[in-house]
């Protein structure tokens, strides 16, 4: 699926190609600190920014950085950077309609104060990891 996006003031936009509808939600303290919830993301094959002088990029991990707009603030990304690997954050889209959420990481790590619906895959952070270790294999 190929998919266009910005952030809420349209000064950073993006057009991606690959992106996968199902949505992983991450309640790490960091994505929950980031976004100020759980994280919705997005993986992208692919993708294209204009605007991307106003793309501040934070190195949140030896692996791994997170960008936001300059100007709005909205946070963009997550990007993998040894595979430069753009995780988009739903909420950026401009068409949402067909992402459902498919599974949750660092599950340990959620709040008691919201639970989120459905049947699917609800994983540790001790877990997602070694599934990352299992991947590498």
């Amino acid at each position: 699926m190929t998919a266009t996006g910005h952030c809420l003031c349209g000064a950073v936009s993006f057009t991606a190609e690959d992106v996968e509808t199902d949505i992983h939600t991450c309640h790490c303290s960091m994505c929950r600190r980031w976004a100020g919830g759980p994280g919705f993301a997005a993986g992208v094959g692919s993708v294209q920014f204009s605007g991307e002088e106003l793309i501040t990029r934070y190195d949140s991990s030896a692996w791994a950085e997170r960008g936001f707009c300059s100007r709005c603030g909205s946070n963009l990304f997550y990007r993998l950077k040894d595979a430069n690997h753009y995780i988009l954050q739903m909420g950026t889209f401009d068409d949402q309609s067909s992402f459902k959420v498919s599974g949750e990481i660092y599950i340990d790590e959620k709040p008691a104060g919201y639970d989120l619906a459905g049947d699917h895959p609800r994983m540790t952070g001790e877990e997602f990891m070694a599934s990352l270790q299992q991947n590498d294999s």
